[in-house]
């Protein structure tokens, strides 16, 4: 027992200590940027009372995916490189989605809105028709 808690000691020994230089630095930064993206989810989901991902998520992952992206090309490591690329990808196109839907909410409200003799803005009425059997 004593050989494999000295084994195990020698090899976290060699993983943190012997190889910790900038980059492992920059890659544990970029990790924890990453991994807050779960935070940043739970947190809004418990406040939402139900599932959501916020921006924030996005953009956390975002950067912390470019930051691993950077890790892997600097480490020569295929595997980072290759489960970076496309979810870097991924996350970007979210973003784009994200601010085109926020765009386009903000111009429909503002062509929703009238301009009051006082200068303030209101809804301005829409027509309603009432449902009936005939319509379903």
């Amino acid at each position: 027992m004593y050989s494999l808690s000295l084994s195990v000691e020698t090899y976290l020994h060699e993983v943190f200590v012997d190889k910790f230089d900038i980059w492992f630095a920059f890659g544990l930064v970029a990790q924890l940027v990453f991994t807050g993206r779960f935070l940043v989810q739970w947190i809004e989901s418990e406040r939402e009372g139900r599932s959501v991902i916020p921006v924030a998520f996005w953009v956390l992952s975002l950067l912390g995916g470019v930051m691993t992206l950077i890790y892997g090309f600097v480490r020569h490591d295929a595997i980072i490189i290759l489960g970076q690329v496309l979810a870097v990808f991924i996350y970007t196109r979210n973003l784009i989605l994200i601010a085109r839907n926020a765009r386009r909410a903000k111009r429909q409200a503002s062509s929703t809105t009238e301009a009051e003799p006082d200068g303030t803005a209101s809804a301005a009425p829409t027509p309603t028709k009432p449902i009936t059997a005939s319509d379903g």
